[in-house]
């Protein structure tokens, strides 16, 4: 049996490797301010808070004087950029489509808890073939409040009608992790992505995951 009848991921960084595409599009629209190209491995830094955020972090971390429009500018040619090609360049992580689908098939139910733009996010998930195994997925900007908000978190869980207690969430990031803390529920952090620099108990970091299987019922029982 299961650990969980039910599990909300994480998307980037944690089912996908999505920092060329992401990077692609954000250097669309860094190029309409003539703003300098992105590597995708500076870019995966900042990974995590949603794509406004995304923008703002780079910005400052390059120190690249910027107002209101020129942000506006340069978030509308990212998602223009994204939406026309949201996942040529998107991989998965090690085993990630497979164990996707082994979860499926032992009846645990799948929902995506992402701060992807919402359109962006359903394109990326329809390309990749996913969109049929996840019941729910929500982004960023389909909700009130994004991630570390808990409500985005229980917005996915309320479109899918879950129980408290038997389900989890998984991720790759600290907001991901605090997310699951703010809405009360157990998280589990991937190897990949962020995941080695978020601290978890014993029994809360997964090796891949197919983990979910067993893994979380024995650290359930160990809290």
């Amino acid at each position: 049996m299961p650990a969980y009848s039910a599990l909300i991921f994480d998307l980037d960084g944690t089912l996908i490797d999505s920092a060329p595409d992401i990077a692609a599009a954000l250097n669309a629209g860094f190029a309409r301010n003539g703003w300098p190209e992105l590597d995708p491995a500076y870019v995966e830094r900042f990974i995590g808070n949603g794509p406004h955020r995304l923008i703002r972090d780079i910005l400052d971390d390059k120190g690249i004087a910027h107002d209101e429009a020129a942000v506006a500018r340069a978030f509308d040619g990212y998602l223009r950029a994204y939406l026309d090609d949201p996942a040529g360049r998107t991989r998965f992580f090690d085993h990630v489509r497979e164990d996707l689908g082994a979860l499926h098939a032992a009846g645990v139910r799948l929902g995506i808890c992402t701060n992807k733009n919402h359109a962006v996010t359903g394109k990326v998930l329809s390309q990749l073939g996913l969109d049929g195994l996840f019941e729910a997925a929500i982004g960023a900007d389909a909700v009130p409040a994004c991630k570390p908000d808990p409500g985005h978190l229980r917005a996915v869980a309320a479109a899918m009608d879950l129980t408290p207690g038997t389900w989890a969430y998984v991720g790759d990031t600290r907001v991901d992790q605090a997310t699951a803390a703010a809405a009360g529920v157990p998280f589990y952090v991937v190897p990949w992505g962020g995941g080695a620099e978020v601290a978890v108990p014993a029994g809360h970091r997964l090796t891949r995951l197919a983990d979910l299987l067993q893994h979380g019922r024995k650290a359930s029982a160990a809290e």
